[in-house]
């Protein structure tokens, strides 16, 4: 018997979105949104994390490819006591198209 595996995302013509999340900054912020990303089966293109000026909040900023479980991941994240803010920009978001040129 022979199956049938799903082509890749980027293949599949799903679209990449930006999520920025304004958390708690303390330890295990993070592990507690890749965990939850993780326990979906759902990749992370890319993760990048700053602290906000007052060293108790940070910003998060999540590459992902636009699914149909993305909306359901946008809701589970917003119940993440430590996240208090979340918002989706297009993958043209700037965040990530300026580190792209550190590596090319």
């Amino acid at each position: 018997m022979i199956e049938q595996v799903a082509e890749p995302l980027q293949q599949a013509s799903f679209a990449k979105v930006v999520l920025e999340l304004d958390v708690n900054n303390h330890p295990g912020v993070m592990s507690h949104i890749c965990n939850l990303f993780a326990r979906r089966a759902f990749n992370m293109e890319g993760i990048l994390c700053m602290p906000l000026s007052s060293g108790d909040r940070s910003r998060i900023w999540l590459l992902v490819f636009e699914d149909q479980r993305l909306e359901q991941m946008i809701r589970q994240l917003e119940k993440l006591e430590d996240v208090l803010h979340v918002r989706r920009h297009g993958a043209e978001h700037e965040v990530f198209e300026r580190l792209e040129d550190f590596f090319h």
